[in-house]
């Protein structure tokens, strides 16, 4: 396939240009979906549920949009994914330690 701006041969599957970096359009392969970030998931739950694991959540979300642009849309897949994998766990370790500090305040003012 050619590239309709500077006319460069690339292989029919790919996503851009490797000459100039311009969206190629073509049928035989699929342009990217929209692939979530959960960047602002990341932060609220660093913020309210737990710290250490909400910040691995916070790069791998940064990472996302930047893969993409760069054209490494199988690498934007596995970020979001684990963005998404350690915001809930921030979110399922938060929660539990909210619940055992209820349950330690509700014993010791008996």
């Amino acid at each position: 396939m050619y590239c309709r701006k500077c006319g460069a041969q690339n292989h029919n599957n790919a996503y851009k240009c490797v000459r100039c970096g311009d969206i190629l359009s073509h049928g035989g392969g699929a342009l990217p979906r929209n692939i979530p970030n959960y960047l602002a998931q990341s932060i609220l739950v660093t913020l309210f549920c737990c710290l250490p694991l909400g910040i691995p959540a916070i790069v791998f979300a940064a990472q996302v949009n930047g893969k993409v642009q760069a054209g490494d849309i199988q690498g934007a897949i596995e970020a979001s994914g684990k963005a998404q994998m350690w915001a809930w766990w921030s979110f399922g370790v938060g929660l539990v330690s909210s619940i055992l500090y209820l349950i330690f305040i509700g014993a010791a003012s008996m």
